[in-house]
C-alpha cells in the first residue's frame, strides 16, 4: 500500500494519508456488522449484505456483476453458483445438488455433446461447492492418483515381463485394478 501510495504521489494523484482514507472508508462501508449496526449473525449474512451494499452502494448492477470471465473455468463456475446462492438460486442441500448431477448424465447419455458435458462439469462443481472442496484442487489430486496408477500399472506389468503399452485395453485394465489397491 505504502509503495503504491508514493507511485500516487508521484503522479500527482493522491497520498498515503487518501490512501489510508479511503481504504478506511471502504471498510467501514462495506463492513457494518463490525464498524456499525447491523447484526450479521452467520458468515453466510455477512455475505450477502455485502453483495447487498456493493449493488446498492457501489453501481454494481446484476446478480453477476463483477465475475470476471477470464477466470480459470472451475474457478468461474464456482463463483457464478455462490453468486446465484447469494440470491436463494440453490439446491437447499448436498442431495439436490447430487440429483442434478445424475440428471445431466443422463442428458449426456442420451446426447453426446459438449454443451450436455459442460452441464456435467458444472453440475460436479456444484457437487463440491456443496462439499465445500475446490474443485480445482481435487481435479488435480485425482489427476495426480490416475497418474501415479497408471505409472504403478506400468511397473506392475513390466516386473511380469510385458510392456504395458502394448497390452490390449482389458489387461491394461487388469494392472490398472491392481495398481489402485497397491495406491489406496
Amino acid at each position: 500500500m505504502y509503495f503504491l501510495s508514493l507511485l500516487l504521489q508521484e503522479r500527482g494523484a493522491g497520498d498515503l494519508e487518501q490512501v489510508a482514507r479511503q481504504i478506511h472508508e471502504k471498510l467501514v462501508r462495506r463492513h457494518p456488522h463490525v464498524f456499525g449496526d447491523v447484526e450479521a449473525g452467520t458468515a453466510e449474512r455477512v455475505r450477502s449484505n455485502w453483495e447487498q451494499i456493493k449493488r446498492e452502494q457501489e453501481g454494481r448492477e446484476g446478480i453477476f456483476h463483477d465475475v470476471a470471465e477470464t477466470l480459470p473455468a472451475l474457478l468461474y463456475a464456482r463463483k457464478v453458483q455462490q453468486r446465484a446462492k447469494h440470491v436463494g438460486f440453490e439446491y437447499p442441500d448436498l442431495a439436490g445438488a447430487v440429483a442434478d448431477l445424475d440428471d445431466e448424465l443422463r442428458e449426456l447419455k442420451a446426447d453426446w455433446s459438449a454443451a450436455e458435458l459442460g452441464d456435467v462439469l458444472f453440475a460436479a462443481v456444484n457437487v463440491a461447492r456443496k462439499l465445500d472442496v475446490d474443485p480445482e484442487l481435487e481435479l488435480r489430486a485425482a489427476a495426480k492418483r490416475f497418474r501415479t496408477r497408471v505409472e504403478t500399472a506400468e511397473a506392475i506389468a513390466a516386473a511380469d515381463g510385458k510392456d504395458w503399452t502394448a497390452l490390449p485395453l482389458d489387461e491394461q485394465d487388469a494392472y490398472f485394478d491392481k495398481a489402485k489397491e497397491r495406491t489406496e
